[in-house]
């Protein structure tokens, strides 16, 4: 199984927005996406900490109440969604790897967990495992996944891989020739395929998070 990852299936599509996603799920794709909670503690999809790469706006997204996020994406015909939005829409057909961008205080995680309960094509994953070994202090039967990237050491990764309850392992393509790595008998996706040869090489054998193909 394959995700598109922040939902760009092509340069006509632009990162973490509904149209986008809404076209993942038209070509039969769940969706790798991010997500960060605003100062009102609404969960919205966007990718960065700051409005700054997007909206030239040098305003924290924790900073700042979702209308008013809403007010300045709309402007730039970027709307962000809510990710209830997304879970709406996904109609619990499509899986949803998460990306927790932060790390999430408790009370938010509880809120995470609440608004999720009724969606089981969910998946949590975060660079931050704090947030995950968290979420299975909530609740257990969480689907969950660590994410890695270099210079994270092989070593470190297959440590990892053996603690209880994690689901996935969520691993930059440069481990993907790595025997050790793909001899983990844990579920396995490698981010981000750019290329269409890349895709073609690797898409048999392993779970792909791409884009843009």
């Amino acid at each position: 199984m394959h995700l598109i990852h922040r939902g760009i299936v092509n340069k006509k599509y632009k990162e973490n927005l509904l149209n986008s996603f809404k076209q993942s799920f038209k070509k039969g794709f769940g969706i790798e996406t991010d997500i960060h909670a605003t100062k009102d503690h609404k969960f919205v999809c966007y990718h960065d900490f700051t409005l700054t790469r997007i909206f030239k706006k040098k305003q924290s997204i924790k900073n700042l109440n979702y209308q008013e996020i809403k007010e300045i994406s709309i402007k730039h015909n970027k709307p962000i969604p809510l990710f209830q939005d997304l879970l709406k829409i996904s109609k619990n057909k499509f899986s949803l790897f998460i990306e927790i961008k932060p790390t999430f205080s408790k009370k938010l995680l509880r809120k995470l967990v609440k608004e999720t309960s009724k969606y089981s094509k969910c998946v949590f994953i975060s660079f931050k495992h704090q947030n995950i070994f968290n979420l299975l202090k909530l609740n257990k039967k969480t689907k969950v996944g660590l994410s890695f990237s270099p210079p994270t050491s092989v070593k470190s990764i297959i440590k990892k891989s053996k603690i209880k309850n994690i689901d996935f392992l969520i691993l930059d393509k440069v481990y993907i020739k790595n025997k050790d790595i793909q001899n983990l008998e844990i579920k396995k996706y490698f981010y981000t395929i750019k290329k269409g040869s890349d895709f073609k090489k690797y898409n048999k054998k392993n779970n792909l998070i791409f884009e843009n193909l």
